[in-house]
This record gives structure tokens, C-alpha cells and sequence, in this order.
């Protein structure tokens, strides 16, 4: 059976929390591990909106935290599919620090995670085709191969020397 392609806006997904005492830490920050549960929350609603099946985390990439997200303001995660594979997907998540009251808005994080659409029998099965359509989608789609690659090769399930994507980097006499 052949699955239905569809587009990145069609599991668009932006969820929206007020930061309150007990998500923050004793500097009255947003804690690390409370904004990631939430962005693997927005990510995964993502990829089973593609997939229409329910998935799992297989990995996260580096998620730096470059603002602190304060007691009281509001943290926005917006999760957009950027490639599909065989089984799993790619998702970009963006994490916004809003402080209402001050009238500002300012990216927090950014991260790749990827999902594997699982079946009823709890095995891989196979995701609808990202079709992308804005010129920003065309190339996080681009540019997801290579991403993937070397999530393989860090978890050494690809040899450096197999990376089509990643050999100009490893093997510049090559490239």
C-alpha cells in the first residue's frame, strides 16, 4: 500500500505554557530537562500527525540552552516535520521565551529530534513522504540527509567512510 505524501504546515505543531514555580529552578529559570520534556511533547504530537501512528523518541540532537526562559513568561514550542525517511522522521523545534510585559520575544532553543512511526505489533512501518513547499523547508529538507548521517556515525551504526552526505567533511581529499 502506498502511503499518502503530505507537507511540513500539515502537522505544524505550537504548544504554549505559562512557567510557573515548580517547572523553574532556584534562580527562577525554566529547568533544562522540564523545556525538553516539552519540546519531545510538541514533537511527538508532530510526527504522529505525519505518520498517523504512534511513534518514539529515537534521538535528540545537541540542544543548547542560549536563553533563559524566566519564572512567569511564556514558553512556546513549535514543532515542524523537515524530512521523512523510510520508518522515521526528522522534526525542528523552536522554543520561544515570551515576557509579555516587557513586549519581547526571543528565540530560547533550537533542536532536531527524530521519531520511528511504530505499528499495533510494536515494529517500524512506513511514513507518508514530506513534500516541502517554502524555500526554508526546501532546504531543512536538503540538508536533513546530511543531519542524519552523522546521528548515525555518532551512534556508530554508519561508518564515516559510508556518509555520501558527510565525506567532504571526513575525507576532504575526497570531496
Amino acid at each position: 500500500m502506498k502511503v499518502q505524501s503530505r507537507t511540513p504546515s500539515e502537522s505544524l505543531t505550537e504548544m504554549s505554557q505559562l512557567v510557573m514555580p515548580n517547572d523553574t529552578n532556584p534562580y527562577h529559570n525554566l529547568m533544562g530537562g522540564r523545556l525538553m520534556y516539552m519540546m519531545d511533547i510538541a514533537a511527538a504530537i508532530c510526527a504522529q500527525r505525519h505518520a498517523n501512528n504512534i511513534v518514539v523518541t529515537a534521538s535528540v540532537d545537541n540542544v543548547s540552552f542560549r536563553h533563559p526562559i524566566k519564572l512567569g513568561n511564556v514558553v512556546t514550542i513549535k514543532a515542524k516535520l523537515t524530512r521523512a525517511f523510510k520508518t522515521s522522521m526528522e522534526v525542528r523545534i523552536e522554543a520561544w521565551d515570551e515576557n509579555y510585559c516587557a513586549g519581547e520575544v526571543i528565540k530560547s532553543n533550537e533542536a532536531f529530534f527524530t521519531f520511528v512511526a511504530l505499528g499495533e505489533d510494536g515494529r517500524p512501518v512506513p511514513v507518508p513522504e514530506l513534500v516541502p513547499e517554502t524555500s526554508e523547508e526546501k532546504q531543512l529538507y536538503d540538508t536533513a540527509m546530511t543531519r542524519r548521517e552523522l546521528r548515525l556515525i555518532l551512534a556508530e551504526k554508519m561508518r564515516p567512510e559510508n556518509a555520501t552526505g558527510l565525506k567532504s567533511i571526513f575525507f576532504p581529499e575526497m570531496g
